[in-house]
């Protein structure tokens, strides 16, 4: 499938709505871990957003049954998941595949490339979307990878083995 438009949405069943909370649930502890740590290794990211910093996300990984939340205000950083037909609103939304998005992160892919493409939507505040994507783009090095590392040889055992289950959504685009 070459944009998200053709993909099969995750559209939760009725026993699935409550697996999903579920996820959410369990989730979470990780979640917390993860934005605590990437926010304290990386003040600038936060920094970099400026007035963006009080813009809340929606970052949506289409295939998975929840969605990320996520608001980088420094004085009360958040980033949770919740389940599909409970999830907040939030100034910008970021909807795409999770590979891509996490490929996004560490700018494998170009973030416009994807969007023209099709293999990402983004609505809302789109001003803030750029702002986040450019200070992702200054960050030195892997940020899954950093994620991984956090969880020891578990943690870079998932990412690999993610790695070579989603090859790349956005063939032929490189990193901007």
């Amino acid at each position: 499938m070459s944009n998200i438009a053709d993909a099969m949405l995750f559209v939760p069943r009725r026993g699935e709505a409550v697996a999903s909370r579920l996820a959410c649930l369990l989730v979470q502890p990780l979640l917390a871990r993860i934005i605590g740590s990437i926010a304290g290794r990386h003040p600038s990211l936060l920094a970099r957003l400026g007035p963006h910093q009080a813009t809340s996300f929606l970052i949506d990984p289409i295939e998975l049954p929840f969605m990320f939340y996520l608001r980088p205000d420094p004085q009360a950083l958040v980033l949770r998941a919740f389940p599909r037909d409970r999830a907040p609103r939030a100034g910008a939304v970021i909807r795409g595949r999770f590979m891509l998005l996490l490929e996004m992160i560490d700018s494998e892919v170009d973030g416009d490339a994807a969007f023209f493409s099709r293999d990402l939507e983004v609505s809302g505040e789109t001003e803030a979307v750029v702002q986040l994507r450019n200070a992702l783009d200054d960050i030195d090095g892997s940020i899954a990878e950093e994620i991984a590392e956090m969880f020891g040889v578990p943690g870079r055992a998932v990412l690999t083995q993610l790695r070579k289950a989603y090859p790349s959504e956005v063939k032929g685009h490189t990193a901007s």
